[in-house]
C-alpha cells in the first residue's frame, strides 16, 4: 500500500507540474517577444518555481538574506543536487538575477533562444579562446547591474556533497570585480529520488548564503586561491546545515504521513 500511495503521488505531482510548467512557459516565451530585458521572465520563473515546490510538497527554509545586497550585483555560487535547487533559488532569493549556464545549452532549439531572451549568461568550457571571450562579454553585463548565480561543480551531486568546482565563475567574479556569495543547499537531492522520477513529499531543504567575499582581496593569477577558500568555506556552511537535519521532520507533512501510513 505505501508503494502504491507513494507511485499515486508522484503521478499527481508530475501530472500537475507540467501543466503548471506549460502555462508559466508559454506567459515567458510570449512575454520575451515583447522585451528583451528578462523581467518577465525572471517573475514567470519565480511563479513556477512557487508552484513546483508546493506540488511537491517541498518546504524551504532559508537564512544569512541580510548577505543579499540589493544595491549591487553580486556573483551567487552554489552546489547543486537537483531540481529543487533551481525552484528554491528562483523562489526564495529576494532580487532579480540571472543565470550563468554553459554556452552549449545556448544551441539547443528553442531552449537556447529563450534563454538568450532571457538573459542569461553563457560561458564557454570547451574552446580556452572562445571561455575567456565569453567571461569578457559577461563581466561587462554583470558589471553594469545584472546579478547572476552559477553551480561551479557542473553538474549534479547525487549524495548532497560538494563535487569538485570549475573556474569559470570565479574567473567572471576576478574580471567584473563584484563580491562573490557562496550559497549551499541542502535536501534537493532527496526530493526526487536519484535515479527515479519518485516524489518524496514533506522534504525540507534548507539554504544558507554565506557572508560575500570581496575579491579584491584577490589577484586574477589568484583565481585557484579563490577557489579553494570559496571551496572551504562552502564545505564548512554545508556541513553545518546538513547537522540539522532530524530522521523524523519529512513526518510533519500530512502527505508524507498519509504516505507512510501514520495518519
Amino acid at each position: 500500500m505505501k508503494k502504491l500511495k507513494a507511485r499515486l503521488f508522484t503521478i499527481w505531482c508530475w501530472t500537475a507540474c507540467g501543466l503548471s510548467t506549460a502555462f508559466w512557459a508559454t506567459v515567458s516565451v510570449a512575454g520575451s517577444l515583447a522585451s528583451g530585458a528578462g523581467r518577465l521572465q525572471h517573475y514567470c520563473m519565480r511563479r513556477w518555481s512557487r508552484d513546483n515546490l508546493w506540488l511537491s510538497r517541498a518546504r524551504v527554509e532559508i537564512e544569512g538574506l541580510e548577505n543579499v545586497d540589493r544595491g549591487r550585483p553580486q556573483i551567487f555560487v552554489a552546489n547543486h543536487s537537483g531540481l529543487h535547487d533551481i525552484l528554491s533559488l528562483a523562489a526564495h532569493l529576494p532580487i532579480q538575477f540571472r543565470w550563468i549556464a554553459k554556452k552549449s545549452l545556448f544551441s539547443v532549439p528553442f531552449m537556447g533562444w529563450h534563454m538568450r531572451r532571457s538573459g542569461y549568461i553563457p560561458i564557454d568550457r570547451e574552446n580556452p579562446r572562445e571561455a575567456a571571450r565569453s567571461i569578457i562579454a559577461a563581466a561587462e553585463a554583470i558589471a553594469g547591474g545584472v546579478n547572476a548565480i552559477a553551480f561551479p561543480e557542473g553538474t549534479r551531486s547525487r549524495t548532497g556533497g560538494l563535487g569538485e568546482f570549475h573556474s569559470g565563475a570565479f574567473a567572471l567574479a576576478l574580471r567584473a570585480g563584484v563580491p562573490l556569495v557562496p550559497v549551499v543547499i541542502d535536501g534537493s537531492w532527496r526530493v526526487i529520488a536519484p535515479k527515479s522520477l519518485q516524489v518524496n513529499p514533506g522534504t525540507v531543504i534548507r539554504i544558507k548564503v554565506g557572508s560575500p567575499v570581496d575579491v579584491g582581496a584577490y589577484q586574477r593569477s589568484e583565481k585557484r586561491r579563490l577557489m579553494e577558500d570559496v571551496f572551504a568555506a562552502m564545505a564548512a556552511n554545508l556541513a553545518e546545515v546538513q547537522g540539522r537535519r532530524s530522521p523524523d521532520e519529512e513526518l510533519r507533512d500530512p502527505v508524507r504521513r498519509w504516505i507512510e501510513g501514520n495518519l
